[in-house]
């Protein structure tokens, strides 16, 4: 999954983010395969299922048959071709959902030994947030933040300065 590098700086916000928004007495569906992030929400007190790896574009069942109270999804509507038929899938009122942003000076993502692990979509965050009012989600609140490398060059630079992930706290809008 993680080819070079672990992502700690996005696992360190994205933690701060979701105790900020939920607790750990609720029980949370996240979508994609266990891995280090969802060993991390254990660590820190959630009680975490997974899906099983099947794939979300044909196979929404998990997620209509799931109990959780919350859906978490973090880097994974990106590789997702149709991610308005899973956040219409979803049954929960509470949602917290990141993505890599759209960066004007870098091709979309694309692993060259993992056919799963490429990215369809890479959102501004202007879509990401259609996309969720579309799919009948209002977000309360949002965050960006950078991913700065240590090497050298214009781009290197430039993600000093670029957010490049993007996450949101939503509920589900009900219809009056």
């Amino acid at each position: 999954m993680y080819e070079k590098t672990f992502p700690n700086k996005r696992f360190k916000h994205t933690i701060s983010f979701l105790e900020k928004h939920i607790t750990n007495s609720h029980k949370i569906l996240d979508l994609g395969v266990i891995n280090p992030f969802s060993e991390i929400m254990t660590k820190h007190g959630y009680v975490v299922e997974n899906t099983k790896g099947e794939d979300l574009d044909f196979d929404t069942s998990t997620i209509e048959n799931s109990k959780a109270d919350v859906v978490t999804a973090f880097e994974i509507f990106e590789h997702l071709l149709s991610p308005f038929t899973v956040l219409k899938a979803i049954k929960t009122d509470k949602l917290v959902a990141s993505v890599p942003l759209k960066l004007w000076f870098s091709s979309a993502y694309r692993s060259k030994t993992d056919m799963l692990d490429r990215h369809y979509h890479e959102f501004e965050d202007w879509q990401f947030d259609w996309l969720l009012e579309k799919a009948g989600w209002r977000i309360l609140d949002r965050e960006k933040w950078t991913n700065p490398t240590k090497k050298i060059g214009l781009r290197p630079i430039l993600r000093w300065f670029t957010p490049r992930y993007y996450i949101v706290y939503a509920e589900r809008i009900h219809p009056n």
